[in-house]
């Protein structure tokens, strides 16, 4: 399974660090995380995207300078396949950029999409009427309802100024669990807690919430 990312901070800050402490992550995590990774940063008045199908700890990480709002999505290709990167995160449509961490068996849903995390996006996105939190409340109910089985279902769904973070699992709590950090200038979210910090949180199981 996959590994994100997000942070938003009040004034630029630098990515470099956030990348190699979330590349050494991905790196030692015990699911292989190297089936490519992306990451989207917000510049002005557009995200900036970048994808690669190399691990994200074999690439470059000093090319992306400052930002104020970073989300990553490191790759866990599910039975290792679909290794391409046009099915490398974030995905993103219009404003709106989307990084997903989860398994789920027997979907009965009609979307169009390459892989399933990109069709989850999809449908939330038949929701969305510029309430973020509501989009996300709407789809994913219907999404538990419609699957056989959910192993994990975790998400960031994030604009310029808002974002929502999705958390549901049925098993592997110390896997799948999200942490979030916060300063009087920052937010983190991660899979695990990155080594830049101290005090993170854990999210709790069937968090739906904006941060």
């Amino acid at each position: 399974m996959c590994r994100i990312l997000y942070v938003k901070s009040k004034t630029p800050f630098e990515t470099q660090p956030f990348l190699h402490s979330f590349a050494e992550m991905a790196k030692n995590s015990k699911e292989y995380q190297g089936h490519g990774w992306g990451c989207a940063c917000w510049d002005e008045n557009a995200w900036k995207i970048y994808r690669n199908i190399v691990p994200v700890w074999e690439d470059d990480l000093s090319q992306f300078g400052r930002t104020s709002l970073l989300l990553v999505h490191a790759r866990s290709a599910f039975r290792d396949q679909g290794i391409t990167i046009e099915n490398n995160m974030p995905f993103v449509r219009d404003d709106l950029v989307f990084v997903f961490n989860g398994e789920l068996h027997g979907v009965r849903l009609k979307e169009r999409g390459r892989i399933g995390a990109e069709k989850i996006f999809n449908f939330i996105l038949r929701f969305y009427k510029g309430d973020l939190l509501q989009a996300v409340q709407k789809g994913t109910r219907i999404i538990e309802n419609r699957s056989e089985y959910i192993r994990a279902m975790n998400f960031i769904l994030a604009s310029a100024d808002k974002a929502v973070v999705f958390s549901l699992f049925n098993e592997d709590a110390p896997y799948f669990t999200m942490h979030c950090y916060r300063d009087e200038q920052k937010t983190v979210v991660c899979s695990e807690p990155l080594s830049l910090f101290e005090n993170w949180q854990p999210i709790n199981n069937r968090t739906v919430g904006e941060l």
